[in-house]
Order: C-alpha cells, then sequence, then structure tokens
C-alpha cells in the first residue's frame, strides 16, 4: 500500500490552492475549476471544492470542518518557512521538538492544521534521510 494522496475540501478553493502554493513553492495543476493537485516527492495534496463532494456521497465532506488531522511538510528551513508564513494564524512558532524535528504549526485558511518540520538532530536526518 502506498499514501499518494491527502484531499482537502474547501469553500474557497483559490484561497486555499494559492496558500499551498505560496508555502510549499510548487504551482498546483488544476484538473478543473473544482479540482487541483500540488505533488510533493512524497505525496500530493488534492484540493476540491465543496462541488466535488456529491461525486462521492452527498454530504460526506464539509468544508474548513477538521480538527484532527494535522498534514505535515518535510521542509530545508523552517525557520525560512516561517518567515515566508508570518502572516498565517500561527499555532506555534518553530520549537525544536523532543523527537527532534524543528516544528512550525499554523492554520490554513479553512483552519486546518499543518506542521512544516525540518530534522535537525542527528536521529531524526537519518531517519527522513537529509
Amino acid at each position: 500500500m502506498n499514501l499518494t494522496s491527502l484531499r482537502i475540501i474547501t469553500a474557497d478553493i483559490n484561497r486555499l490552492v494559492a496558500f499551498y502554493e505560496r508555502a510549499t513553492g510548487a504551482t498546483a495543476t488544476w484538473s478543473t475549476p473544482d479540482f487541483a493537485e500540488i505533488a510533493t516527492a512524497g505525496a500530493t495534496l488534492a484540493i476540491g471544492s465543496e462541488r466535488t463532494v456529491p461525486l462521492f456521497s452527498p454530504g460526506s465532506a464539509h468544508a474548513a470542518d477538521n480538527r484532527s488531522v494535522i498534514i505535515e511538510f518535510l521542509v530545508a528551513d523552517v525557520d525560512a518557512t516561517h518567515e515566508k508564513l508570518a502572516d498565517a494564524t500561527i499555532v506555534a512558532p518553530p520549537t525544536t521538538m523532543p523527537w527532534g524535528n524543528r516544528s512550525l504549526l499554523l492554520r490554513d485558511p479553512d483552519g486546518n492544521l499543518v506542521n512544516f518540520f525540518t530534522p535537525v538532530t542527528p536521529a531524526a536526518k537519518s531517519k527522513f534521510g537529509v
């Protein structure tokens, strides 16, 4: 099994895609005006408008309703990412965690938690191959 993507449902797809393009430095690939993907080396972040939900099952997903999942991005320099995203809603500024990652926790425009992290200890660097 291989995790290939994570999908966020949003009421404002243009706003959310613009945020993740700025956050990742990647350009989204749009399939339709209601669906875009941001590909990274590890997985793809898919972003769909609320209009896509009925294609799966009406009412099965709700925009801006997540309070249990944290989307995580491995970045080269978490402090530089913090500077780039200083206007975002910061939940926790860059902090070195006990497991060896320096992490920045923020909320995207829909309120989803996003963790940007850089491994800083030898064990963490080894784990992520950096």
